[in-house]
């Protein structure tokens, strides 16, 4: 008999896993159709013996401490601050659009504060911020929004950024100094012997058993267990029964390619030219020596692996129905991206389910309080 039936062992599925197990002593199953661990931020070692991501760069940054020093138990880090150039008007500049951007991009020499004078001049405010569209533009005008952001975006989600939340451009900011990193979290490191290392040492308990290349629909009523968490689709749960929550996926193109670098900056998006939007070359992420390098090719795609909700408003009503019939479901606790139809960074699946742990924990321990009352009861009954 199983504590807990866990489906999906990416991070979501992970952490609770390891947490059940070392904290509360909790016999945990975990299964996934995959036949690895890790969900999508698995990397191994290809055969030239590169280390690359398979489902393409997956770049740890977060804010949270407790986070942090929670995956510090299962891993040494390598300092890593990610740096994006994108492929505009022939050049490559760099991404989130910062000072250097614009004057390498006009062939100026702007000042900081002569910057966001030119940002002022060309936006076009906007009443209400409802869009992607709406975002970018209000902050740096139509041409900009041309040049870095409608094609790229088209070509990510198969829509034009008009027709998509306020969420998806707003991630990415806009600078007036010269900071070209990609993120400026508190945080930011990579895993020193990749991710997959550090999944092994997470769910190394000898209360953890796992389950790969399995459905957990085919095993579900073979396997006793107490309580279930699912990682999984929301939808797939139920069976679809309102329809499908659209996604976007993509499709990876890994090469090998023999000489040491292959290009300027761990990524380079394109905008406007190809039908993939970036490539990534992993030996910048990982800082292994190698003759050789290797890079993915990402080509977004409508049907596949579900990657990324679609960010629009019926898509959210679609979910809420979903999330009513999650609810109503007492020993059953959706986790993670798909079972929350949620965009999540990595850090923020991890704090959610040490957030879903901590839950837990407490429920049980209300339990364990009232069971006392319950058999006075019952014996006063007597």
């Amino acid at each position: 008999m199983f504590d807990y039936l866990i489906v999906g062992a990416g991070f979501a599925g992970s952490v609770l896993a390891e947490r059940l197990a070392s904290q509360a002593g909790k016999k945990v199953l975990i299964v996934d159709i995959r036949n690895h661990i890790g969900g999508n931020a698995y990397d191994h070692y290809n055969e030239e013996g590169i280390l690359v991501h398979k489902y393409g760069p997956h770049i740890f940054h977060t804010n949270s401490r407790p986070v942090f020093e929670y995956l510090s138990q299962f891993t040494e880090w390598r300092p890593y601050e990610h740096r994006v150039l994108a492929s505009v008007d022939g050049q490559l500049v760099p991404i989130p659009i910062n000072l250097d951007t614009i004057n390498k991009l006009y062939s100026l020499n702007l000042t900081a504060f002569e910057v966001d004078q030119f940002f002022a001049s060309v936006a076009e405010p906007k009443e209400q911020i409802r869009t992607s569209e709406d975002v970018v533009v209000s902050k740096v005008g139509r041409e900009l929004y041309e040049k870095f952001f409608r094609n790229y975006t088209r070509k990510q989600w198969g829509m034009d950024p008009s027709e998509l939340d306020r969420s998806v451009t707003a991630r990415v900011p806009t600078r007036t100094n010269r900071d070209d990193r990609y993120f400026t979290d508190t945080y930011q490191a990579m895993p020193l012997h990749g991710y997959t290392r550090m999944f092994e040492r997470m769910l190394s308990h000898p209360n953890i058993k796992i389950m790969l290349n399995t459905d957990y629909r085919d095993v579900i009523n073979l396997i006793p267990y107490n309580e279930m968490i699912y990682t999984g689709p929301i939808d797939l749960f139920f069976n679809y029964c309102y329809g499908k929550l659209p996604y976007r996926s993509l499709e990876f193109k890994h090469e090998t390619l023999n000489k040491p670098v292959h290009q300027s900056a761990p990524v380079v998006n394109y905008p406007n030219e190809h039908l993939y939007t970036r490539i990534t070359e992993f030996k910048y992420l990982t800082g292994q020596e190698h003759p050789k390098t290797s890079v993915v090719y990402e080509y977004p795609q409508a049907e596949g692996d579900p990657y990324y909700p679609v960010p629009r408003p019926e898509n959210a009503e679609l979910y809420k129905q979903y999330k009513a019939l999650a609810d109503a479901l007492p020993n059953v606790h959706f986790v993670g991206r798909l079972a929350t139809y949620k965009y999540y960074n990595m850090d923020q699946v991890v704090a959610q389910a040490l957030t879903v742990f901590n839950a837990l924990q407490e429920q049980e321990a209300q339990a364990a309080r009232f069971a006392p009352d319950r058999q006075l009861v019952t014996a006063e009954s007597n």
